[in-house]
């Protein structure tokens, strides 16, 4: 997983490099199996203080630091 220090880069970063639609494996805990899924959206900041994506079957938004396309 990934830490960003600048969320507002992050997300600029991930939407220029990634299509909405990209797979992704996708880790709620540093030591989680990996769970394949895909971007339902663009990534974007949420409050302010975290670069998010939202993903096909699971609920609610997740860092993109948690997520590496395939």
């Amino acid at each position: 997983m990934t830490a960003w220090p600048d969320p507002a880069r992050a997300v600029t970063a991930w939407n220029q490099h990634h299509e909405v639609g990209v797979q992704v494996e996708f880790r709620s805990r540093k030591d989680a199996e990996p769970v394949g899924t895909v971007t339902t959206a663009q990534a974007e900041v949420l409050q302010g203080h975290t670069a998010v994506v939202w993903l096909e079957g699971v609920s609610g938004c997740v860092s993109i630091g948690h997520c590496t396309p395939v």
